[in-house]
């Protein structure tokens, strides 16, 4: 049981099917739902901090493992993560829910706002991934090369997944030993996990998307965004394209923080998400 969870608020988990595979899930909690959509590489437990007071909120929390992390099947071909996200909605029985991402979880959040709107009625969005948008910061493209050459040598995983760290634990502005070292680890264990339970599915199929980038003025929903101080100016500048461009949708700078803005800074992203959580009307 995850710790804070009261003990009349048991988790629920299972697996729901979706088109050449299936999806784990845990889910607690009464009331409107809120989905926790997790990183790449990652999987539901980089939520543990915030799943249980959103549970205690009177919110319904939801979390899963995107198909090739986690406990979810491993990619065996084509697949769309906003069918997958709505796919769980309906075996859940939740006509929409407040979708709350990071990095890559923000993207499906991004795409799944606009190929299905009437399933969304809020978004936070926590160092933003966007379909359509490259990456230009060096640094990034520095270690994504690193990480193409990693791939079939003999140490290619430890290094595939060290490159991982370097730009989405520790990022640009910092080096390893100024990141605390329980923090960057428990971020290894989760991403060592994924390759090798997963790494017969690299190249099997890639993640259909609806190219966010250039439909961001579509969206129709409350919507906040968080982005570290520490982090590539890529997600910067994410953040500031969607804070532009969605209507009404508000910029949060969060301090002292990389990419992983919800672990990081624990308590400033609790807060302004409660916040955000609680202004809105979940009644219209």
């Amino acid at each position: 049981m995850t710790r804070g969870i009261t003990a009349w608020s048991e988790i629920d988990n299972g697996i729901v099917p979706v088109d050449d595979g299936e999806l784990f899930y845990e889910t607690a909690g009464s009331g409107p739902a809120v989905v926790l959509l997790h990183g790449g590489m990652l999987d539901q437990h980089m939520w543990d901090e915030q799943f249980a007071w959103l549970v205690n909120s009177g919110l319904r929390a939801i979390r899963y493992d995107f198909r090739g992390h986690g406990l979810s099947s491993t990619v065996a071909g084509d697949y769309a993560n906003h069918d997958d996200l709505c796919a769980l909605l309906d075996a859940l029985d939740v006509p929409g829910a407040v979708l709350v991402g990071l990095s890559h979880g923000a993207r499906v959040a991004l795409d799944t706002a606009i190929a299905r709107p009437e399933r969304v009625t809020a978004l936070a969005l926590a160092s933003p991934g966007i379909s359509g948008r490259a990456f230009s910061d060096p640094f990034i493209l520095e270690h994504i090369s690193a990480q193409v050459a990693a791939l079939g040598a003999p140490d290619g995983a430890e290094r595939y997944v060290e490159h991982f760290l370097r730009m989405w634990v520790d990022g640009p502005h910092r080096e390893p030993s100024a990141v605390h070292p329980g923090f960057r680890e428990r971020m290894r264990a989760s991403a060592e996990a994924n390759v090798e339970v997963h790494a017969d599915g690299a190249g099997a199929g890639v993640p259909l998307e609806v190219g966010a980038a250039d439909r961001l003025g579509e969206i129709r929903v409350p919507t906040v965004v968080f982005d570290g101080d520490l982090d590539s100016s890529d997600i910067s500048a994410n953040a500031h394209a969607i804070a532009l461009t969605v209507p009404g949708a508000r910029r949060v700078r969060i301090p002292g923080a990389a990419h992983m803005v919800n672990l990081e800074n624990t308590a400033l992203f609790d807060r302004e998400l409660h916040a955000f959580l609680s202004s809105l009307d979940y009644d219209r």
